[in-house]
């Protein structure tokens, strides 16, 4: 059953920053809501109010509304007019289009809403009455327009004149039709009832296993078979698919039986959905439980092959590092803790997300050297596993050019940082290094262009001349 919460509101007010209580228009069709709640308590200033295509039997609660002015019920459960003269005084448009009205007569309850310019009733039982149309003319005189249609001045004249001979016939029609309302609504009930009793008789004879047994404290299978026929998956699955079909088989006669359109059989379509619905999600959960788990080690304990996830891969052998290097193209932006990686001597698994990714390596490794990480740029997932019994030696002979490459970079910064640098001291001379004699003895120091001594004339010079105007040098 589906109601009016403060959440679904909400849920539905998001062009007014879901701020309910000074909301205007409120949208609340094909929601499966059978009774009409709340709203008029949360949202007084609402003017335009949607509710077209639940399950509506009854107008009510919607007194405090003084400011709503189109209202939609259309497709609904609704009976009769009602509950609408009473605080919906600024109510302009009502549409009750294909409803289950049959009291025409309630429509003098409108007339009490005299700012009601447009109706509709289309698709009603009371709109097939004859005389239909000139009574509600006659009756609700604000009326502009009726059923999408515009009411002239001469029409209404005609139907004031005709009305004492129209709601007379109407009068006839009405009680007819609630007469055989009335019996609908029993044939519904004692459907209703015989169903419920022939369900109950088909729990008392079936057992806990859906199987049926003539007598059920002899038959019964102990628990240990149960689990067994829990555990088996080829009878489990052939179970769901004997449900599945007689499901099938109620389903196509529940729609090809014939049925009267009326408010019940409205809500048993709709149970009926919800139960299919309920049914098939059980379903999908057992499928879900029989399937079987994934075998990644054989009988013999040989390792297999499984590529689960799906994932492209790349495995090569670097021989220069005496390594084994496994790319597994995992999704770019995949959370690292969805991943877990587990190295064997002989085979290599990785977890993506519970599904396993397992491949059998072409030599043993050695799984505690190991290691893993992700590309930061494609986001793959790389695991370098040094391979068992050989013994890396230095290259020597002259140095070849090579292409740098960011991982080749950061495999050497990594190879650098693990290499300790130490620095030899001879313990038998001094307990510390002298810092003193770090230094080099033998000084080199730079030669220096001397520059000729500059020659100052004395006065004993015979070529000297002494000029008073000349400053003497200091």
């Amino acid at each position: 059953m589906g109601r009016i919460t403060e959440d679904l509101i909400r849920r539905n007010a998001e062009h007014n920053d879901c701020i309910i209580f000074s909301l205007e228009e409120l949208s609340l069709h094909q929601q499966e809501i059978e009774r009409l709640e709340h709203i008029d308590k949360w949202c007084r200033d609402l003017k335009i109010l949607y509710l077209q295509n639940n399950l509506i039997g009854k107008i009510e609660n919607v007194s405090k509304l003084k400011k709503l002015e189109y209202l939609n019920l259309a497709l609904n459960n609704i009976e009769k007019i009602e509950n609408l003269e009473a605080g919906c005084e600024g109510l302009t448009k009502l549409d009750l289009t294909v409803n289950f009205i049959g009291e025409l007569s309630s429509v003098k309850t409108l007339q009490h809403n005299i700012h009601l310019k447009e109706l509709f009733l289309m698709g009603n039982p009371c709109a097939d009455f004859d005389g239909y149309r000139q009574f509600v003319v006659a009756t609700l005189q604000q009326l502009k327009w009726l059923d999408g249609r515009e009411i002239e001045r001469s029409e209404r004249i005609q139907a004031l004149q005709d009305f004492p001979v129209v709601e007379q016939q109407i009068r006839e029609q009405e009680k007819a039709y609630c007469l055989k309302r009335a019996k609908d609504k029993e044939e519904t009930q004692r459907k209703l009832q015989e169903e419920e009793n022939k369900g109950e008789k088909e729990g008392r004879h079936t057992g806990f296993d859906g199987r049926w047994y003539t007598d059920i404290g002899a038959t019964l299978p102990s628990s240990e078979e149960s689990k067994d026929d829990v555990q088996a998956p080829e009878i489990q699955e052939g179970e769901c698919k004997k449900k599945k079909l007689d499901n099938g088989e109620d389903d196509l006669e529940f729609w090809n039986k014939p049925s009267l359109y009326t408010p019940e059989s409205r809500l048993e379509t709709l149970r009926h959905v919800e139960k299919q619905r309920k049914d098939q999600e059980k379903l999908s959960e057992k499928k879900k439980k029989v399937k079987p788990p994934r075998v990644l080690i054989s009988e013999n304990g040989r390792a297999l092959n499984v590529n689960e996830p799906k994932l492209d891969f790349s495995l090569r052998d670097d021989e220069k590092r005496n390594q084994i290097v496994l790319d597994l193209a995992v999704y770019r932006y995949m959370d690292t803790s969805l991943i877990d990686v587990d190295v064997q001597p002989t085979y290599v698994r990785v977890m993506v997300k519970g599904k396993p990714f397992q491949l059998v390596l072409p030599a043993e490794v050695k799984p505690d050297s190991s290691s893993a990480r992700r590309a930061q740029t494609t986001g793959h997932l790389v695991v370098y596993m040094p391979k068992v019994g050989e013994v890396i030696t230095g290259c020597q002979g002259t140095s070849k050019p090579v292409k740098s490459t960011p991982d080749g970079s950061r495999e050497q910064t990594h190879k650098r940082s693990q290499q300790m640098e130490r620095l030899e001291v001879d313990p038998s001379k001094r307990a510390f290094p002298d810092v003193a004699n770090i230094v080099q003895e033998k000084k080199h120091t730079p030669r220096r262009v001397q520059a000729e001594p500059i020659i100052i004339p004395s006065e004993e010079d015979p070529d000297f001349e002494d000029n008073p105007e000349v400053p003497p040098l200091i």
